[in-house]
């Protein structure tokens, strides 16, 4: 078995694990403890300042940038500088008052202790790898690559070459004359093909992969994008796409969900509202930065502002400015800022993300409070139906920027995708669990759990 699978599994079956999890879970607790004692009674009205301080600044920084995104001109102009003074200020007042080292002191013990509890959180419950079987050596694999897809990384990891190498047909998209990926596909599969690949974005990979599905050939995933985050998920190494061409002589296959959006295949998110309009831009591809902060004033608080209804397995979420649906969740929100992670792909639902800001005093709330906040909604579910009070609206599935009729359905094809991976690949990291003090503390000073050895 393939260091991704046999991580996995070690982890899960560490003997003494359920002994270091209880210890980790004491010292998050102690770390806690010791940070509301130095708070509460070490340095008096010092610590008011530090926490006041610092939590005043963050909110201020936070209106600044709801100010700078949302508004054009003066407004914007302030809001800048209010993101930037307000931190700024803060570490002036603690340098002033002679608490910045106590402020350091105090930042560093809070970080130990967050690490100390989701380093106990996860091994407490350790995540199951995805299941992987022994894969059948392909004989006549067909792999379409995109020659411009991650700024050349075909030609610049010598794809063409090594694949041909290896046996595989490779079909060379032309940059000049678009292609129906969809449509090349599906003639390999008519001409004899018994594995299919691409090489090239999340967008292709999802058009490719539905087809694969559809004929019940396994899919090859060549990280060849930009992001590439179904590959990151699966394990693959982003940094050197050649290595998963290693799957076609030496891999095992893994079965995967596949999302399906209004009949659509994909393989990562399907987002709603503000950034699916953001991408219908044209210029948005050569220039995100500067378009984003064009249109997001129309589109946050103007005339163009959108608020999208969802009902998520019957439940319902109103008024929502954003809404990202995923193929299984994502550990966290961070997949907002393109950090996120999925620990499994064959889990069977969807993720939802649901963000509502209609002002400042909203950001400031999210700010504070993060997955607690009423503007965040976390969900999961097996169908998501998404509503606006437009008869379309804009839809990007994969970052591939479409409009699609109201309502826009999610479904799941649990275990649909058959994808073949290498057997020795980097592997999935684990990402950090939400913080849960509640469970932490039966982790802590509750009974152990029993074991199969117990009897």
């Amino acid at each position: 078995m393939g260091r991704h699978g046999g991580e996995g599994r070690s982890r899960a079956a560490a003997p003494g694990g359920d002994g270091i999890a209880r210890l980790l879970a004491r010292l998050a607790v102690l770390g806690l403890v010791g940070d509301v004692l130095v708070l509460a009674f070490a340095v008096g009205e010092g610590s008011l300042v530090v926490l006041g301080g610092g939590l005043l600044g963050l909110v201020l920084c936070v209106v600044g940038l709801w100010g700078f995104l949302a508004h054009r001109g003066f407004v914007r102009f302030l809001g800048a500088l209010l993101a930037v003074a307000a931190p700024a200020a803060v570490l002036v007042l603690l340098t002033f008052e002679g608490l910045w080292l106590l402020a350091l002191l105090l930042a560093l013990c809070w970080a130990a202790t967050l690490a100390c509890a989701r380093a106990a959180l996860r091994r407490s419950r350790p995540e199951q790898p995805m299941r992987a079987v022994a894969a059948v050596r392909p004989e006549r694999p067909v792999l379409i690559m995109n020659p411009v897809s991650g700024g050349g990384k075909v030609e610049r990891f010598g794809l063409v070459g090594r694949a041909e190498e290896l046996g595989a047909r490779v079909v060379l998209l032309d940059p000049d004359a678009p292609a129906d990926v969809a449509d090349l596909a599906r003639r390999g599969v008519a001409e004899g093909a018994d594995l299919l690949g691409v090489a090239g974005g999340d967008g292709t990979q999802a058009l490719v992969a539905a087809v694969a599905a559809e004929h019940g050939v396994p899919f090859l995933v060549i990280p060849a994008g930009t992001r590439n985050h179904f590959a990151m998920d699966l394990g693959l190494d982003r940094a050197d796409p050649s290595r998963a061409l290693e799957a076609l002589t030496d891999g095992e296959e893994l079965r995967v969900d596949l999302g399906d959006v209004a009949g659509r295949a994909f393989v990562n998110t399907v987002s709603f509202g503000v950034y699916a309009d953001v991408v219908q831009h044209p210029e948005y591809r050569d220039n995100k930065t500067g378009t984003a902060l064009e249109l997001l004033p129309e589109l946050l608080t103007g005339d163009e502002a959108r608020r999208l209804d969802a009902r998520v397995d019957g439940g319902a979420l109103d008024g929502r400015q954003a809404l990202l649906v995923s193929n299984n969740p994502y550990a966290s929100p961070d997949v907002l800022s393109g950090a996120g992670r999925r620990p499994r792909l064959d889990g069977g639902v969807l993720g939802v993300l649901a963000v509502k800001v209609e002002g400042a005093v909203h950001a400031a709330d999210l700010a504070v409070w993060g997955t607690q906040s009423q503007g965040l909604s976390a969900l999961t579910g097996r169908r998501v139906e998404v509503t606006a009070d437009a008869d379309e609206i804009s839809v990007a599935v994969d970052g591939e920027a479409l409009r699609m009729p109201t309502p826009v359905v999610c479904a799941l094809r649990p275990g649909a995708l058959r994808v073949l991976v290498p057997r020795d690949r980097p592997g999935t990291v684990a990402p950090a669990p939400p913080v849960d003090w509640r469970r932490l503390l039966r982790l802590a000073f509750g009974r152990p759990a029993r074991t199969a050895a117990d009897g």
